[in-house]
């Protein structure tokens, strides 16, 4: 039965692992990390800084006693009304089983019923189709909006997804 729990220092070294292989978490390492590959410790150390912070939330995918996956939460508004959803990641091996889905449900349900968020939102990148399929299945909505960023010299698209409260009652019944 998979689950979240707060992010532990142990679960670095795992979700590193992950991370070697994705070239769009490579670019994201670049822009916050001195090199790379980065270390479980290089990990850690950034989280460091956040890990206290009330508008913050890492969460870490568990199915049974396994890490499956991992993902970040933090509010971008003053009233902590709005969650933006950020660093998703599913073990390589896991992927195309629906722990992506599950996890995001999981997510979705801490969300609006423990931290009381009104709307979430996430930046999927434009050649992350799995992912923005993952995103529109659990009820994101594409809001139309499509922001570029220059990661390492190179473009990238993102296009940015939401999903309300309002929106999310009404998909449970």
């Amino acid at each position: 039965m998979l689950r979240l729990r707060p992010y532990k220092a142990c679960d670095a070294s795992t979700i590193v692992s992950w991370i070697k292989d994705e070239i769009s978490f490579h670019k994201w390492c670049a822009d916050r990390f001195e090199h790379y590959p980065i270390t479980g410790e290089d990990l850690n150390n950034y989280y460091h800084s956040f890990a206290y912070a009330d508008n913050f939330f890492q969460m870490t995918a568990l199915d049974e006693s396994q890490i499956v996956g991992h993902l970040l939460m933090r509010f971008i508004d003053e009233k902590h009304k709005i969650l933006r959803f950020g660093f998703v990641i599913v073990d390589d091996t896991k992927r195309g089983k629906g722990y992506g889905k599950k996890m995001l449900q999981l997510a979705i349900q801490f969300a609006f019923d423990i931290v009381k968020a009104e709307k979430i939102t996430i930046g999927v990148f434009d050649n992350n189709e799995s992912a923005y399929h993952c995103y529109k299945t659990v009820g994101f909505q594409d809001i139309g909006q499509v922001q570029s960023y220059c990661i390492l010299g190179e473009e990238w698209r993102c296009k940015e997804l939401e999903l309300g409260k309002k929106f999310n009652l009404i998909t449970k019944n």
